[in-house]
This record gives structure tokens, C-alpha cells and sequence, in this order.
């Protein structure tokens, strides 16, 4: 039912915004540091923070400083991370065999963060693009990135993820039915605790370009993803994705990249009701830091303003490199 709102003088709405008291009062949204997923990127080496050029403030970090950013996570009170892997050259084959590798960079910095910090939420990648000498997240027969062969790789990604002790399964790939045969194959390994979260609306974005530097994928990247990832001119095809997902076992579905389809969210979240993440994506990450550090925005309100948008569009939380920034500022 439609509220009545009484004719002005009556109602005078900035009544409710005089103070900042009154402001707190009626506020709709709030964002809490345990909101934030805090994505970060792994690579070889030892004692390693390596600065990604296209990404200011952004580090590829070798697993030793990994398992350090996670105590600087516990300490900002944010509840998880997400781990994606900087794969040196060598090990990109057409195979993407080390993408099930126990010992792979990405597997070795899940052990560390548990170790490190054994209540820290640990959330995993799982597509083939870090792995894959095509740089695709599937594989590529005659040109063509096959579907039900890229399953079958994914499958055994996600159990040696889960064996490695990750929480969360986040399969980024968008190839058909991978929920399904991830779901069946965790349960039938002993591992019903490991939750997914989908990358169900994941759309064919240009935002993505320094993500692909920060994990080496740029250059190998023969042709687009324009076959697998959605068009970015959809918007019902994401709520069948979202009902296919959720049958076939996702507990929680991600729509990426953020801000420019904030209304993919809202109707998710209106249409089923199901725990909804966002990824502030690379470039939306990139844009924000080269306005504000050539002084055209106030990068901090910018970055904080940007995450309540989420949180308005009906998200539960957000994938988002900002994360210890913004939650040096939650907690004052």
C-alpha cells in the first residue's frame, strides 16, 4: 500500500534531515565492516608486496604476506577474503592442470590464511583463466570454449579447493550447469559445509581490464568472452540465471560487476529473496582512485558513498578492494 503524504506545509521532509541525530534515526541503510569481502591476489616468492600499476594500492602478494593481510583483516573486523591467484607463465598450459594442483599458489594461501586466522571466511576463485595459456575460463577446442569439458576441470578445482580447507566455492567461469556437478561433488567428497557462491549474473563487462592485468591474463587473452559471460543490454536473463543457480545447489548468487548494474541486483534480491553479493569490480575500483588522486573527487566519501549504494540496491555484501579502507573509516 502506497503511504499518503500530507500536502506541504504539512509534511516537510527535510524536517527528518536537520541533525545529524535525526539523519542517524530515520537513516535506511547502513554498511558494517561485516559487509566486506576483501579480494586479493596471490603470487610466488617469498617476503613479496608488488604493486598492480593499473590498480593504485592494490598488491600482489606472495602467500607469507597473504597470511599477514589476514591478521589485518581479523583486526578491521572484516569477515572474509577472497583469494585470486597470480600464476607465473610456465604453469599456463591447455590442460589449466594446475588449476586442481593441491600446491598451487592459491591452495597453499588458503592453508595460510586458516592458519593464520582459523575463523577468517575464506572464499576461492574458481575458473580456469589463471591457469589457461588462452586465458579463457574455459577450455578452447578450434576456437571455441567448450562447455561440458570446462565442467568437468571446474569440478576437480572446486574439490581441491575444499580439501584445502576453503569456506566458500565462488565459481566465476558462467559456463552451464557447473553449480549442479560442483554441488554433487562436494557432497559426495564429505565437504556439505563448503558453500558456493555463484557468479550467476556475470556480464561481459569492459570493467574488467586491470583484474586481467592483476592476474596475468591480459596478454594471454586470444578473443572475448562475449560466448559465456552475459550481454551487458540483459536484464531478464539474469533472473533466469538466478533460479537455474539456486536449483542446482548455489546457497548465495553475485552479480558483477556493481555499480553500472545495480538494478540486477534490486530485482534479484526483490524476485527471490536469497543472500545477494555484488563485486566492485577492477575498473570501478580504478576509476574511483585515479579521480581522487588527481583531486576531481573526495576519494573517501566517493569509495563509502559508492559501497552504500549496495547495500540500497538490496545487497548483503560486496566484493570490493576498498575493503581496509572502508573499514578503517567504519570503525573511526
Amino acid at each position: 500500500m502506497k503511504p499518503t503524504v500530507a500536502p506541504f506545509p504539512a509534511t516537510r521532509l527535510r524536517r527528518a534531515r536537520q541533525t545529524p541525530g535525526i539523519r542517524g534515526l530515520v537513516r535506511e541503510n547502513y554498511l558494517a565492516t561485516g559487509d566486506l569481502i576483501w579480494p586479493v591476489f596471490v603470487r610466488e616468492g617469498k617476503g613479496e608486496e608488488e604493486p598492480v600499476p593499473s590498480m593504485p594500492g592494490v598488491m600482489r602478494r606472495s602467500v607469507d604476506k597473504i597470511a599477514e593481510a589476514a591478521r589485518e583483516a581479523q583486526a578491521l573486523g572484516i569477515p572474509a577474503m577472497c583469494i585470486f591467484p597470480y600464476t607465473p607463465l610456465e604453469q599456463r598450459t591447455e590442460d589449466c592442470a594446475e588449476a586442481w594442483n593441491p600446491d598451487n599458489i592459491a591452495n597453499r594461501a588458503i592453508r595460510a590464511i586458516k592458519d593464520a586466522v582459523p575463523e577468517m571466511t575464506v572464499m576461492t576463485d574458481v575458473a580456469l583463466d589463471p591457469y589457461n595459456i588462452n586465458g579463457h575460463d574455459g577450455y578452447v577446442v578450434d576456437g571455441e570454449i567448450v562447455n561440458d569439458r570446462t565442467v568437468e576441470a571446474l569440478v576437480k578445482m572446486t574439490l581441491a579447493q575444499a580439501e584445502a580447507g576453503a569456506d566458500i566455492i565462488g565459481p566465476s567461469d558462467m559456463m552451464d550447469g557447473r553449480i549442479g556437478s560442483m554441488r554433487q561433488a562436494l557432497e559426495s567428497e564429505g565437504h556439505q559445509k563448503v558453500m558456493i557462491l555463484s557468479y550467476t549474473a556475470k556480464y561481459a563487462s569492459a570493467f574488467y581490464g586491470p583484474f586481467r592485468d592483476a592476474v596475468g591474463a591480459s596478454g594471454a587473452l586470444t578473443g572475448d568472452k562475449n560466448t559465456y559471460q552475459m550481454d551487458p543490454a540483459n536484464s531478464n536473463e539474469a533472473l533466469r540465471l538466478v533460479e537455474r543457480d539456486l536449483t542446482e545447489g548455489a546457497d548465495m548468487v553475485m552479480v558483477k560487476p556493481g555499480l553500472p548494474y545495480l538494478d540486477i541486483c534490486r530485482r534479484v534480491k526483490d524476485t527471490f529473496g536469497v543472500p545477494t553479493f555484488a563485486y566492485q569490480v577492477s575498473g570501478e575500483y580504478a576509476m574511483i582512485q585515479a579521480a581522487a588522486q588527481n583531486g576531481w573527487i573526495d576519494g573517501e566519501k566517493v569509495m563509502m558513498e559508492s559501497l552504500m549504494a549496495f547495500k540500497r540496491a538490496g545487497c548483503d555484501g560486496v566484493l570490493t578492494y576498498f575493503a581496509p579502507a572502508a573499514a578503517r573509516l567504519l570503525n573511526g
